[in-house]
Order: structure tokens, then C-alpha cells, then sequence
């Protein structure tokens, strides 16, 4: 947390304690000061609560207790304007310059320092995300998944967590099976046979590919040779292959999108720890037999039914292999679980909770986001997700259309769990309409401003004391936004929120450019000049890192 943030807080604690010691308060020790910004200016730059928290303990009005604190409020450095109290008892905080002043030099001395923070004391996370099933290629919504989770990790990171990033890799039982069936049967179809399979439920054009490499590699050796000896080897084969070439392309989807992870899971490395987390449920007495399935008395912890596990046959349930690779997350020891899951999952959250509650593992440690879908448009015609029969418009398409930093901007400019509906048109614009583009123009824009300065011989000045000279409306508020990225930075770190960056730059690089089409920076007066070359310089430092924390490129010339 900035120094200067939490000098107000600290102010506010010093003004309660001294109502307490002058027998205004009982209170002895406040509950934790939180700072809101609110969003109209006349009731100040900070809002705080704290007399309508104390309220109820000194059981008392709260707009007559922030009275109170307001008038022992004091402020020996000068940071604080003024203060007005509001119904129902918010105290409201007017900021002075000096603070906001502080804020742009911190920018400019820790460049892309400025924000970060030790909020997480270094606490371990590990963050799952996109754990495709490799039946097929990653989708627009694996993308907006895939965004959301390397974003997060990102201001987790600069936010003081050590962060690990794991894909999942669903790579057993019956999907990949039916995987290898449908390629299996498009390879007889190219040679002209036709063959039954049990379920070919995978028809996109993908699996014809993968049929044709086959061929060309294999010839006819799986339809004349080899199911005479041994058909299920040959279904193993192409069950194999097939999901392996598909991960490889998933590998380098997400790769080419700037996207990496730390380690891969498969889930065949559970195998051998299936029976642990039947055994396990069956001492606590959660484990039920019925008509020849295993099934776990998840009722008892809050699901709305009770879910099988081992089907008749033997055969194990997606959910159970789920709950051995939750319980393998909580054995390696992280403070914090964070899943990112689709929109379709959202009932399945009550049976994970179930079986960790049944397990008396920590629940509240896992933290669960849903990425809700992502609906395509052409100019505001919606477009058909399914161009074919079996097919839908992949990441890979996206990203080769209007780029990695245009898709990336775009998936984060709303709540991972509000629909998002992505205009392709808009986002390959080059013009202020597009957010990506405005955003990015900004930086080139400041970028140009050091070049033509440099070009005439003018050096962005060493000495901040010029910041004192400024005063005009638009540069406040460009000294205020700066001053905000580290709450910004805190606050989606706090709230898993990684969509407030976007917001954020949005609305610092308007005021940007709407203060660059009124005042000069380079000009005549060199003072001044200095005092505005500052002042962009440190907007040039939030922005550069405020796009590398979502992992958009920030360049010096459009």
C-alpha cells in the first residue's frame, strides 16, 4: 500500500483514538480503517465509513461520532485539504496538492515499481485456468479464460504473492476415447471404408486433419493390418495421438498468445490416487453402494444430491478424479486456490466444496471465478459461432485477426462474469474508438512528446520541485489518477478483479488526451515545460505497466 494512503488511514485511526482518551469514544482499539473513492468529487477524494462501523458499539448516531473524529483529526504534514461530514455519517476527505504531488514523484523515482506492493507477504497461489480437454482446439472463451487467469497472476505477483499458473489436462476416459473413435472413423472414411465405432461424437474439421497426418505417416496399416490382432490397441493409438497432437496445438494457441504456465498436470498421474479418496471418504463414513456404483453422501455437506464416483463396472467419475486433483493442490501447501472455470460450470462449485468439507480440508482457501461467454460481432451483426457443422470460430482465429493485444484488451473489459460481446471490427480499428488502440496511443503519444523534447535539446529534468507549478484542472486530475493506480492494484488483487486495470486505463488515457489537445507540454517556457514533462512521464509509467500487467505491448510508435 502507498505510504501516503496509508498516512490518511493513519490519521483517521490517530483522531478515533484521541475521542477515545478524551472520553468522546469507549472504543479502544477501531476496527480496520477502509478508504472508498467516491465517485462524485463533492464528497471529497476518500470516503471512510468508520463512524457508522462504530456506531452500534457506542450506540450512538454515527453521523454525530464522525463529528466528533472529523474535529480531532490531525494532519501535521499538510496532506489533507479539508473535511466535511455527510449523512449518514461518512467523513469525507479533501486531498491537497502536496499529496497529489507525492504520488507523481513516487511514479517517477520507482517507475515500474510504482505500485507494487507487499500486500501478500509472499503467501503461495496457485491459479488454474483454460484445462481445456484436448478434444479439440481452445475456443474464444478459452481465451477470455486465459486472460483473465495471466492477468490475475500478474497483479498477484507485483502484489506481493509468489504465483504459480497450472493447466489441467483432462486426458482419461470416455471423451478421449470418443475422440480417438471419431478420427479413427474419418481415417476408414478417407480410404474409402466404413466402419461402426460405439461414439464419434467429435466431427469439426480438426479431426479430418489429424485423420489425414495419419495416413500419411501410417498409410492403410490400421484398417488392413492391425484390427484383425488387436482392435482396441488400435483404437488406443489414435485415442493417443490424436489428443496429444491436440494439446500441442493447444500448447502453441496459448503460447503465440502470450500465455505460459509453470507446470501441466495430467490427469493420468492421479490414477494410483483415485482409491486414497475413496478410502479416505469411506473412514469418515461419506461413501454409499448403491446398484453396483460408489457414491458419496455429498448431501450431507450442502450439494443437492449425492454424486456417484465409481460407476457400475468400475469405471471412475470425472468429479472423482477432480476431487483427488483438488486434494493433491491442497497436500503442495498454498494459501490460495483459485480456479477459473466456464459459466457452464457454476453447479458443479457446490460438489467440489462438498467433498473438500468432507475431507476437512480448508474450503475457504479455494476461490472460484466464472468466465461467462463471449458473443462475436461484425460491426454489431452478431456472428455464428458454429461456421460448420461440429466447428466454432477458434482463439487462433481471433488472434490472427486482430491480434493477441487487441483480444486480450477486449476480454478484460468486462467482469469475467457478465457476458462479454466482442466487436471484431471495432477491435481491429485504428482510430479512437477502438479502447485498445486509444489506450495504446496514449503511450506513443507521450513517447513521441520525449522525442520531439530530446530532438530540441530538452531533457525530462532530474529536479521534481517543477511539479509544484502545476495547477491547471486536467493536470490535477492526471495527478490523481496516478496517485489511484496502487489502490487500483490493491483493490483487484483483493477482489480477484482483474477487469479494473482496463477500466483504469480507459480513463486515465482519456484525460491524457483530452489534456494534450489543451495545453502544450514542450512550449516556450521552460519551466513549465519542465513541470509537464514530468507530469506525462509519470502517466507513461502507469500506463507501460498497467498494460504489461495484462499483457498488452506498450509502444512507442502507431
Amino acid at each position: 500500500m502507498p505510504l501516503q494512503r496509508s498516512k490518511i488511514q493513519d490519521i483517521l485511526k490517530e483522531a478515533v483514538l484521541a475521542c477515545a482518551d478524551r472520553g468522546i469514544l469507549s472504543t479502544k482499539e477501531p476496527p480496520l480503517i477502509v478508504l472508498e473513492t467516491p465517485k462524485e468529487q463533492e464528497f471529497g477524494d476518500y470516503a471512510s465509513t468508520i463512524a457508522m462501523m462504530l456506531a452500534p458499539i457506542e450506540k450512538r448516531p454515527p453521523r454525530a461520532i464522525a463529528d466528533e473524529i472529523a474535529s480531532n483529526i490531525h494532519d501535521p504534514d499538510g496532506l489533507i485539504e479539508s473535511v466535511t461530514v455527510a449523512d449518514p455519517g461518512y467523513i469525507n476527505i479533501f486531498l491537497s496538492r502536496k499529496y497529489w504531488i507525492a504520488h507523481v514523484r513516487e511514479a517517477l523515482v520507482l517507475r515500474e515499481g510504482y505500485g507494487s506492493s507487499d500486500l501478500g507477504k509472499g503467501e503461495r497461489v496457485l491459479i488454474e485456468f483454460v484445462s481445456a480437454n484436448p478434444t479439440g482446439p481452445l475456443h474464444v472463451g478459452h481465451g477470455r479464460g486465459a486472460t483473465v487467469g495471466d492477468c490475475l497472476a500478474r497483479i498477484l505477483e507485483t502484489s506481493g504473492y509468489n504465483v504459480e499458473k497450472e493447466y489441467y489436462i483432462n486426458d482419461m476416459g470416455k471423451q478421449v476415447e470418443s475422440l480417438g473413435q471419431s478420427v479413427f472413423q474419418q481415417y476408414a472414411s478417407l480410404l474409402g471404408r466404413k466402419v461402426e465405432v460405439e461414439s464419434a461424437e467429435y466431427q469439426g474439421g480438426y479431426i479430418k486433419e489429424i485423420a489425414r497426418e495419419i495416413i500419411e505417416q501410417e498409410g492403410d496399416r490400421y484398417i488392413e493390418e492391425i484390427p484383425q490382432s488387436d482392435p482396441r490397441k488400435t483404437l488406443s493409438y489414435f485415442s493417443t495421438l490424436s489428443s496429444n497432437k491436440i494439446l500441442d496445438g493447444i500448447r502453441k494457441d496459448l503460447a503465440d498468445f502470450g500465455i505460459s504456465f509453470n507446470a501441466w498436470f495430467s490427469e493420468s498421474e492421479l490414477r494410483q490416487k483415485l482409491e486414497d479418496v475413496i478410502n479416505n471418504l469411506t473412514l469418515r463414513g461419506c461413501i454409499e453402494k448403491r446398484e453396483g456404483a460408489i457414491w458419496f453422501a455429498s448431501t450431507r455437506f450442502g450439494d443437492d444430491k449425492d454424486r456417484v464416483l465409481v460407476k457400475e463396472g468400475g469405471e471412475p467419475t470425472y468429479f472423482l478424479s477432480d476431487i483427488a486433483y483438488h486434494k493433491d493442490k491442497y497436500k503442495r501447501d498454498y494459501g490460495l486456490l483459485i480456479n477459473i472455470w466456464g459459466a457452464d460450470h457454476h453447479g458443479y462449485l457446490p460438489r467440489i466444496k462438498a467433498a473438500l468439507s468432507a475431507l476437512e480440508l480448508p474450503v475457504d482457501r479455494l476461490h472460484v471465478l466464472f468466465v461467462q461467454m463471449v458473443s462475436l460481432s461484425r460491426g454489431g451483426q452478431p456472428v455464428s459461432m458454429s461456421k460448420r457443422e461440429g466447428e466454432f470460430i477458434t482463439l487462433r482465429e481471433v488472434m490472427d485477426e486482430v491480434g493477441s493485444d487487441a483480444a486480450k484488451f477486449f476480454f478484460l473489459m468486462r467482469r469475467c462474469d457478465s457476458h462479454l460481446d466482442f466487436d471484431l471490427e471495432l477491435a481491429k480499428q485504428q482510430s479512437n474508438e477502438n479502447p485498445v488502440y486509444y489506450v495504446q496511443y496514449a503511450h506513443a503519444r507521450i513517447s513521441s512528446i520525449f522525442a520531439m523534447a530530446q530532438e530540441r535539446g530538452v531533457q525530462i529534468p532530474d529536479d521534481h520541485r517543477f511539479l509544484d507549478l502545476l495547477k491547471e484542472p486536467g493536470e490535477m486530475l492526471l495527478m490523481k489518477h496516478i496517485a489511484r493506480f496502487p489502490d487500483v492494484l490493491e483493490s483487484a488483487a483483493r477482489t480477484l478483479e482483474p477487469h479494473r486495470l482496463t477500466f483504469y486505463l480507459l480513463a486515465i488515457a482519456g484525460d491524457f488526451h483530452k489534456y494534450y489537445n489543451e495545453h502544450r507540454v514542450v512550449s516556450e517556457d521552460p519551466e513549465m515545460t519542465n513541470a509537464r514533462l514530468l507530469l506525462v512521464g509519470a502517466v507513461h509509467v502507469v500506463i507501460k505497466k498497467a498494460l504489461r500487467l495484462i499483457g498488452v505491448t506498450a509502444p512507442a510508435k502507431m
